[in-house]
């Protein structure tokens, strides 16, 4: 590479955060006497943002003998053996960053596999990882990367890494992943201490406790513990990056990540947190800018933060004050919330051959507040006993004045109960915030790869639901009120701006609009679609959204929580001939509240299929709300194919080297269309039985 270039990417490594290690010639054998000690590397190694010519390598090597910092030397290889060592370098890591090191590799060949290693003083050695560089811009070949999120590891196994392992490593070379996309919640900072948790289990699960934090604190009425101080933040991830499966998934495979809301805080939007059974908004800058530190040392994402030093990230001084100002955008002006939030900017972009633009957008640090988290609009819940929110009352509610082109209603109304439109004057919801928007679309605009890909943590699709077709034993629910969400909280309820983002990729003539999300627990696939009927139907992308890795989900939730004399079981729950009980909610999301009632009461699924209900959900193909796994992306110039690869819950890690059975593997095409086309999704499923779900 020309000078130049060499010169740019020092200067990149060093907004990284990361030391330089440049391509060498001629190849040679290693020299740095490497003997593994993995107890020493105690997270292991990992890579990741990968481009065409380099990729950021991590490890974290502490030392408890009183020393401030060390030196490390990284190897890199185009074999496992490091017989052909293409780059070496030197690399500090110090207390201040927690021992994490963070190694730019740069001047290697596109598309590439390497291997890599870290070496201390005295030749102790990590384990050996594996990495691979993004094809170029302009290859035409195929491209394939996996996404997953929600990995609680500390009441579930990481059993789908075993799986994806298995398989990938069985792959012909052309077919293996390239990348694994992960969508959030890499950690869950709410954990529980022994004596928080009756008999040692929460439903069928095990908790077990591999954090316990320096300080913490104690929330939600005492039922979990959360970070409270930088060095908790860092205890969190320590302890997450131990679990073996992990470890093993990241030295394989290069990992481009994007937090969801359990990387700061379970219900915290910007730099505020919120816990049931505690009144009020709590300022957390402090904690915010612990959480973005701590995820800067231990991600090795491409990401700038503001006046960072090579080696250590320079977190702003920021005191904890309450956010009572809000722009428009509901962006809380304070300057400490603001500083908060700009400490990291994790929002980004990264190609990855001729078929894939991905756009990383953050969903929680510029979001405005709910809305429905307003003691405004509990009146009109009150003695409601069904728990759907009618679609056109949360539509006003997330709209804002923006609704009906400026026409709000001056009352909110459920039934015969009425509240004054409290939101009748504010802007509407947005969980982008006004300068990651106009980036995104920006990015969206002038995106030139085939499928254009929207990589969130939450997903899109509408939870919509039919109570308007409910017996009136199972409760009333108002005449009139037609359709209903079932949950609200993540895009499928954020109308408004949704709404615009489609819009803008309608206007643009875009194809190849595709979106993979996670957080839901669940998985999903179906279309991108403003409205639903009786609207008008116009679907401008595909979206799909993944199955936690081990996170509990609605399904399992609904198992244990719901009685079983409960009027409402059988939206929920079937249990077919007596077996064991069933995901009714599948149905109801899909087909409807008379197609779910008929399975529970016949178990005939033909039946049930018979009764759905055409105009609840076009948008979707597919929904199983208790499944666990991961999903695979290949791409090429005509067809986007997506599988879910979903396991049984993982309460226990399996002792297989594949990580245990499959319960399905379900494929969906999805051919490239032209502007102004719709897209259509085709559904196979490829293995296993996908039950209640299509």
């Amino acid at each position: 590479m020309p000078e130049l270039d060499r010169r740019e990417f020092l200067k990149l490594a060093a907004t990284l955060g990361a030391a330089l290690a440049w391509g060498c010639t001629p190849l040679r054998p290693s020299t740095s006497g490497w003997r593994e000690r993995r107890d020493l590397y105690p997270q292991g190694v990992a890579s990741g943002d990968p481009d065409e010519h380099s990729v950021l390598l991590w490890t974290r090597r502490p030392y408890a003998d009183g020393r401030t910092d060390a030196r490390l030397r990284v190897e890199i290889a185009e074999d496992a053996a490091f017989t052909r060592v293409l780059a070496t370098a030197m690399a500090r890591v110090s207390a201040e960053s927690d021992w994490t090191c963070r190694v730019l590799v740069a001047d290697l060949q596109p598309a590439g596999e390497y291997w890599y290693r870290f070496v201390d003083a005295d030749g102790n050695g990590s384990r050996i990882g594996r990495t691979l560089t993004a094809p170029r811009r302009d290859d035409p070949r195929p491209a394939r990367f996996a996404f997953v999120s929600c990995q609680d590891i500390c009441e579930g196994a990481l059993n789908g890494y075993r799986r994806m392992i298995f398989e990938d490593e069985r792959a012909a070379p052309a077919e293996r992943i390239g990348f694994v996309l992960h969508l959030g919640d890499f950690v869950y900072e709410v954990v529980q201490y022994p004596e928080q948790v009756k008999d040692g289990h929460r439903y069928d699960r095990r908790i077990t406790f591999p954090v316990k934090y320096p300080k913490g604190k104690k929330v939600a009425k005492d039922r979990f513990w959360v970070p409270d101080s930088l060095e908790d933040y860092r205890a969190l991830y320590q302890g997450y990056l131990g679990n073996p499966d992990l470890q093993d998934a990241r030295a394989r495979w290069p990992f481009v990540a994007m937090w969801d809301n359990h990387e700061f805080s379970w219900q915290g939007w910007q730099s505020i947190q919120q816990f049931p059974g505690t009144d009020g908004l709590i300022p957390a800058q402090t904690l915010k800018v612990a959480a973005n530190q701590v995820w800067f040392e231990y991600q090795p994402a491409r990401v700038l933060p503001p006046g960072s030093s090579l080696d250590a990230f320079k977190a702003p001084h920021v005191i904890d004050t309450p956010v009572k100002a809000f722009d428009d955008n509901g962006l809380g002006t304070e300057p400490n919330n603001l500083a908060a939030i700009d400490s990291l900017i994790a929002y980004r972009s990264l190609r990855w051959g001729r078929h894939i633009d991905l756009i990383l957008t953050d969903q929680h640090s510029f979001r405005s507040r709910d809305p429905g988290d307003r003691e405004e609009i509990n009146p009109l819940f009150e003695g409601d006993t069904l728990g759907f929110i009618p679609e056109e009352l949360w539509k006003q509610v997330d709209a804002g004045r923006d609704y009906a082109n400026g026409h709000p209603p001056a009352t909110l109304s459920f039934g015969d109960k009425h509240v004054a439109n409290y939101r009748a004057g504010e802007a509407a919801q947005t969980v982008l915030g006004a300068r990651q928007k106009a980036w995104f679309l920006e990015q969206l605009r002038g995106a030139t790869a085939t499928w254009k890909i929207w990589g969130n943590s939450l997903g899109t699709p509408d939870w919509r639901v039919d109570p308007q077709h409910l017996p009136p034993a199972l409760g009333k629910y108002p005449e009139g009120a037609g359709y209903a969400t079932m949950s609200v909280g993540d895009w499928g309820s954020t109308y408004h701006e949704r709404g615009e983002i489609y819009d803008a990729v309608r206007d643009a003539g875009i194809t190849g609009f595709a979106i993979v999300s996670g957080d839901r627990h669940s998985f999903w696939a179906g279309y991108a679609a403003k409205d639903l009927p009786p609207a008008a139907f116009e679907p401008v992308g595909v979206t799909f959204v993944g199955g936690s890795l081990c996170s509990p989900g609605m399904a399992e939730a609904n198992e244990h929580n719901i009685k079983a004399d409960d009027p409402l079981r059988p939206l929920y729950l079937a249990n077919a001939g007596g077996g064991p009980p069933q995901c009714n909610a599948n149905l109801l999301l899909h087909h409807g509240v008379r197609a779910a009632l008929e399975y529970a009461r016949s178990g005939d699924l033909a039946r049930a299929h018979a009764a759905s209900n055409p105009e609840l959900a076009p948008h979707l193909s597919f929904v199983d709300m208790g499944g666990h796994g991961y999903a695979t992306v290949r791409v090429d110039a005509d067809t986007m194919t997506t599988d879910f690869v979903c396991i049984p819950r993982p309460i226990e890690r399996s002792a297989s080297e594949d990580g245990g059975p499959l319960r399905y593997r379900v494929r969906h095409e999805v051919p490239l269309w032209r502007a102004g086309e719709r897209p259509h999704m085709r559904q196979i499923v490829l293995e296993g039985d996908a039950q209640l779900s299509v």
